[in-house]
């Protein structure tokens, strides 16, 4: 059940926040966008608006001071300490220049804004832990450490890992004049969001990596709702731009 609520978790992130509002690399129709609501609720990160807000900060700023988790100011700044102090005067005002329109037209987003407090205590919370409880006799103390609040924080932290780790080790073979990496041990954690390097060259691309490359479930949970019909307009980086890019600046490792 811990592992379930896990992978729930991951893909309201990843799936959810990341790949479709925040970069818009595909378009998802109504059921899937309250699935994805719902996840993302699971995952207690802050609310998609927010998410998606800084997230669109980051990449237009990586790595300054209007980057909200700048990896220029170490590790532990990068992974949580962001959280715990007050945003650098640049992302406030650089992050008010950018457009969120798209996303407060979205009446999932604005619902799961207005009642984010109660849909993460439930889903975050209370459904992981009542669930084994009721439906075969687990100890409420065990369901509640597991399943919630062990499953948090580990989804948690390997979330970070996407903004420390993978801005800090491994190689860079679209672009080395830019911090983000491919990491594998973060891409297996987060579900296939380790090939960093890539999605900070190709932001658009609903994959985040190149297709066929090694482990990537949420690109994989993303064709099989376009398989079932809930998918469209997946965008997508050529090969041959991504060749060239390789060529013109990559380090020269893939």
């Amino acid at each position: 059940m811990a592992y379930l609520c896990f992978l729930m978790t991951a893909l309201g992130v990843t799936a959810g926040a990341h790949r479709l509002w925040s970069h818009r690399s595909y378009k998802a129709k109504l059921p899937l966008r309250i699935f994805l609501a719902v996840a993302n609720s699971m995952a207690f990160q802050n609310n998609i608006f927010e998410w998606c807000r800084d997230h669109r900060v980051h990449h237009k700023y990586s790595e300054t001071d209007a980057d909200p988790h700048n990896a220029r100011r170490g590790f532990f700044f990068s992974h949580i300490g962001w959280l715990f102090v007050r945003k650098h005067r640049d992302v406030i005002e650089k992050g008010r220049k950018l457009d969120f329109t798209d996303l407060l037209q979205d009446p999932v987003v604005r619902f799961q804004r207005k009642y984010y407090k109660s849909s993460v205590a439930l889903m975050c919370f209370v459904i992981p832990t009542l669930v084994p409880w009721y439906m075969w006799g687990e100890s409420l103390w065990n369901s509640y450490f597991l399943a919630s609040i062990l499953r948090y924080t580990v989804s948690l932290n390997v979330s970070w890992l996407v903004n420390s780790v993978a801005h800090m080790y491994g190689n860079r073979p679209y672009d080395k004049y830019i911090n983000p990496r491919q990491n594998t041990f973060v891409n297996l954690g987060a579900i296939g969001e380790g090939f960093h390097n890539y999605h900070h060259t190709f932001p658009f691309d609903y994959s985040a990596s190149e297709l066929g490359l090694k482990f990537n479930p949420t690109t994989w949970f993303i064709d099989f709702m376009f398989w079932l019909g809930l998918v469209t307009d997946r965008k997508q980086a050529p090969k041959g731009m991504i060749s060239a890019r390789k060529e013109r600046s990559g380090d020269g490792s893939a």
